[in-house]
């Protein structure tokens, strides 16, 4: 499952790329706006076939499953509308509600976005239906994999967040431009 992860995120990100949805995202380094790390040619068996790279040899995460990068950089420029539109800018979205959330790191480590989702959820009277686009960040195939498994699990969510199931987020509206595993 963490590679069929992996190749999506590789294949969203090259045909993201295809269709030009980063031209004008990405500001160009020595000239150019290429992305070094997208895999869009990678296939199943191609994943499936490297090693272990953490805990050898029984662990999952691999070469292709885990953030090539842990360098990557974004910049937001964020302000109420007014002022927006003052400066001549037309707003692309909008900031409904957000929350912080923090873990425990040795228990629950890189399960903020699972309790982050099923918080805003919550306190918007939202379901994952009412929502376009998810993105959560890509560090390893196995701990975005683990955050959708928790947000369908009742078990965990009764625990965790006091609420019943949330449901898996659909893969359709899941880094619909690639992600960490393939971008960095």
């Amino acid at each position: 499952e963490q590679d069929e992860f992996a190749l999506a995120s590789h294949h969203n990100a090259a045909k993201a790329h295809e269709k030009g949805y980063y031209k004008g995202e990405i500001i160009p380094v020595d000239g150019s706006v290429e992305e070094n790390c997208i895999r869009g040619e990678t296939t199943i068996d191609k994943l499936k076939g490297l090693k272990p790279a953490f805990v050898k040899p029984h662990g999952s995460h691999t070469a292709g499953n885990s953030s090539p990068l842990t360098d990557g950089a974004s910049a937001c420029l964020i302000m109420g509308e007014d002022k927006a539109k003052e400066l001549g800018y037309a707003p692309k979205s909008f900031l409904k509600s957000w929350n912080f959330v923090s873990v425990d790191p040795f228990e629950e480590m890189l399960l903020g976005p699972a309790y982050a989702i099923g918080k805003i959820l919550r306190d918007n009277k939202l379901t994952l239906n009412d929502i376009d686009v998810f993105e959560i960040h890509e560090a390893f195939a196995g701990q975005v994999l683990s955050n959708l498994a928790a947000l369908d699990s009742d078990e965990w969510c009764k625990a965790n967040l006091g609420m019943d199931r949330i449901g898996r987020v659909p893969a359709e509206k899941l880094n619909q431009w690639g992600g960490s595993l393939s971008i960095g």
